[in-house]
């Protein structure tokens, strides 16, 4: 769902990089509100960053639709992280897909920012699955919240991007043809990334039992935790964050670099959308600002499309490994930042 600058009109792109900083800002606040758990968890953060990185290179085939989609990730980094450093780390990972890929436009970072990342970061997680996990409880009780808060996020998000190009003024998307196509495609697309967030949930849990539900704020007394609740929060602090770090690790290698070959060479569900509307997978647009934003991401962007620039496609191995690494850097280097910065400001 990452947009083109094409999509999106100069004063609208910039508009949406106002409100993600406000978002950021905010992000920033919810982090040091509990810089303790922050400090603690900046490793999760760094490799937890890689691990979506990675995972949004694999393209999964929506059956019947000749589209396809990948994760945005917002809901599964919440569930490890909490909605303020999730936001963070999926902010870096689209600034390096944004710069070194070319993978969404310069001047729609911001839009995509927001419709991938603040939508579930900052509303759905604690309006939607927060107390989704407060009513299911159970060790398992992470699955439904799962499930439902990426369909939901995720719709919000296409919803979005469909309001984006109205606001834009792009007439080559028709609004009423637009959304019934982004819709049901994204539908799709959020009950599959529901279910792989509910089974890296899973795995999570048995690295650290009752991180997400300690993520959540929520103790074993929750309504419908009982005794399954109690163990796990009793077991829990035993578990190791260095365990879960270090199969997010090996998972995020093992994805952008293995996986990532076997991606679905269909068009995902925004590219989909925009084809079946206007006949064409990609809409033209020119002007000065558009093709500036063009000009730094070709000066930036050194595999772009996930390839070296020699467009043989034998650079996505190579573009999962770096990509992951660049990105475990920058999140772990924001983590460490807003940590440092509000232990300051203590």
């Amino acid at each position: 769902m990452h947009m083109a600058d094409a999509l999106l009109s100069p004063a609208v792109g910039i508009a949406m990089y106002g409100v993600s900083a406000a978002a950021a800002a905010r992000a920033v606040k919810l982090m040091n509100s509990d810089a303790e758990e922050a400090e603690r968890k900046l490793p999760l953060m760094a490799v937890s960053g890689a691990f979506v990185f990675a995972a949004q290179m694999i393209n999964f085939t929506i059956p019947g639709t000749g589209s396809s989609g990948h994760i945005c990730g917002g809901i599964l980094l919440s569930g490890l992280l909490g909605g303020g450093p999730a936001l963070l780390a999926l902010a870096a990972v689209l600034i390096i897909q944004c710069l070194f890929f070319a993978d969404g436009g310069l001047l729609a970072l911001g839009a995509n920012i927001f419709n991938m990342g603040v939508i579930p970061c900052l509303i759905i997680y604690p309006l939607l699955f927060r107390p989704l996990m407060r009513r299911m409880g159970g060790k398992q009780g992470f699955v439904v919240p799962a499930v439902v808060s990426c369909v939901i996020g995720l719709e919000l998000g296409a919803l979005c991007v469909v309001l984006e190009t109205l606001v834009s003024g792009i007439t080559e998307l028709p609004v009423g043809v637009f959304v019934v196509l982004m819709l049901p495609i994204h539908l799709a697309i959020g009950l599959v990334e529901g279910l792989i967030t509910a089974a890296v949930f899973a795995a999570v849990e048995q690295t650290r039992p009752g991180l997400i539900r300690e993520t959540a704020g929520l103790t074993a007394e929750a309504p419908g935790a009982g005794a399954a609740g109690a163990a796990d929060q009793k077991r829990s602090g035993a578990g190791s964050f260095k365990r879960t770090v270090v199969m997010l690790g090996v998972l995020a290698a093992l994805v952008g670099g293995g996986l990532s070959l076997f991606a679905s060479a269909y068009p995902d569900g925004l590219e989909w959308s925009i084809e079946k509307t206007t006949g064409e997978p990609e809409i033209e647009g020119g002007g000065a600002v558009r093709e500036a934003a063009a000009a730094v991401q070709e000066a930036t962007s050194f595999l772009p499309d996930y390839d070296f620039k020699s467009g043989e496609g034998t650079g996505t191995s190579a573009s999962g490994l770096v990509g992951g690494l660049m990105t475990f850097a920058l999140a772990g280097a924001a983590g460490v930042l807003v940590t440092k910065l509000g232990r300051r400001g203590r």
